[in-house]
């Protein structure tokens, strides 16, 4: 929410993954579109077309009818379950903010975030999403089952009556000016330093690679990784009280930010390593600066 960046939520049904992003929306008050993505969706259902319209004169012209695409929040559930031409509607919108139907460009309203959704375990019936798409998202956060005692008090919550009322301490505007607060964030010229070894060192071609890096990675990540490393790890410094980027911030993104961006090979896959083992090794790999932070 602070940096403005766009996330792909990944956990198994039934995890409130879609509650979770509807109810952000509301409590920071901002207007929110929800998109069932299934395989006979359209471009144009995502996001709009241009419509014949009479008036009172009988006149007939082309009016544009928006999409849900023009929202602040869009959910686009089980994005995995259309094919990548209707997945690409919403390439340009993920990282340019607007959209171009019929060679008319439409500003997306500020701020403007799409939160997709996909289930890992059900593959029949699902596309995987284009590599460009993959990279337009700032985050792949995992959403595991949660411990024991949190798991009962959500049974205990959701078993009874609820009647729930949301306060909303921020809006929309105040994200826009928190996404600036952000990008003002100092960054120490080693922590930068470290943020983008971290991202050439996942690259096979890469001199310094590790063996398992390029016996296991197919492509390693882009020069957008090492953005969205050190714009979360600003977020992440601000949300914590300081007003510097440490090398944990920059470690502590870098699961999230890399998990799908490290495309890893057949080999890999065949042995079952997954693309978090290989951020791990890179972060054992990639020694952090002796000045410390």
């Amino acid at each position: 929410l602070f940096v403005g960046g766009n996330s792909l939520i990944v956990g198994v049904p039934g995890l409130a993954k879609t509650l979770l992003v509807a109810t952000l929306a509301q409590v920071v008050d901002l207007k929110f579109n929800r998109i069932q993505f299934t395989p006979d969706l359209m471009p144009s259902d995502i996001t709009g077309t241009d419509i014949i319209q009479e008036d009172a004169t009988g006149r007939r012209q082309m009016v544009f009818a928006p999409g849900p695409i023009f929202a602040n929040i869009v959910l686009a559930d089980e994005i995995n379950r259309t094919p990548p031409k209707t997945q690409s509607a919403l390439l340009e919108a993920m990282q340019e903010h607007r959209v171009t139907i019929q060679g008319r460009t439409y500003q997306l309203e500020e701020p403007f975030y799409v939160f997709a959704t996909q289930n890992p375990i059900e593959l029949e019936g699902t596309y995987p999403l284009p590599e460009a798409q993959l990279d337009r998202f700032m985050f792949h956060i995992v959403i595991e089952h949660p411990p024991e005692d949190e798991e009962l008090e959500v049974v205990r919550a959701t078993t009874a009556i609820i009647d729930p009322h949301y306060t909303r301490p921020v809006n929309g505007a105040d994200l826009v000016q928190f996404q600036r607060l952000v990008r003002r964030v100092p960054v120490a010229e080693p922590v930068l330093r470290y943020a983008l070894s971290i991202v050439r060192t996942s690259r096979p071609k890469a001199a310094n690679a590790p063996d398992s890096v390029k016996k296991y990675v197919a492509f390693g990540a882009s020069v957008r990784a090492a953005q969205f490393l050190v714009l979360g790890a600003k977020a992440r410094a601000l949300t914590l009280g300081r007003y510097h980027v440490s090398f944990e911030d920059i470690r502590a993104m870098a699961h999230p930010v890399l998990r799908h961006r490290v495309l890893v090979n057949f080999r890999a896959e065949s042995e079952g390593l997954s693309t978090d083992k290989i951020v791990d090794d890179l972060l054992e790999r990639v020694s952090v600066p002796a000045s410390g932070m």
